[in-house]
């Protein structure tokens, strides 16, 4: 997933920035099945993939979005705010349709739903926290990871070799 992520953004520091977030949403699941008594098996290691996919998802539509916007020539911070409240509705609205698609899921109590519950609850509650990760704290990471690369990158003039001074 490292490999296809750097692939796309050419940057590692992005493509862990992403990859962030699936501790989050994995904790999220957790404190889901915790707080509704479920236990970890088979059908809620499946949800936890299907939430990975949805977290990886809006964290790649969210900081595609900061490097287009980056690329217009805006400073750093504009372009965080700029492409962050770009992408507030399409986040969410990922996020929203798949946690209420699961909610019958997760509330369900008939037969067989023992199954299905812990698959919904682990997608429910790892795409709260995921999502809120996305939203507010994955463009706070991203500024703060581009200004540090920014002072490590070398000066252009000492890039090209050449003394712009003359």
């Amino acid at each position: 997933m490292t490999l296809l992520l750097y692939t796309e953004f050419g940057k590692l520091r992005q493509a862990l920035l992403i990859l962030g977030i699936v501790p989050l949403a994995t904790l999220g699941g957790l404190i889901a099945l915790f707080v509704t008594g479920e236990t970890l098996n088979i059908a809620s290691a499946v949800g936890f993939i299907g939430l990975f996919g949805v977290a990886v998802q809006n964290g790649i539509i969210m900081v595609a979005n900061l490097n287009r916007v980056r690329e217009t020539g805006v400073s750093l911070r504009d372009a965080i705010l700029i492409g962050a409240s770009e992408r507030f509705r399409p986040v969410l609205m990922t996020a929203t349709v798949a946690t209420i698609g699961m909610m019958p899921a997760a509330l369900a109590t008939g037969v067989g739903s023992d199954v299905q519950r812990g698959l919904a609850t682990v997608v429910v509650g790892g795409l709260l926290l995921s999502t809120l990760l996305t939203l507010f704290i994955l463009p706070t990471f991203y500024y703060l990871l581009e200004r540090i690369a920014a002072r490590w990158a070398p000066a252009p003039d000492a890039v090209s070799g050449l003394d712009l001074a003359r």
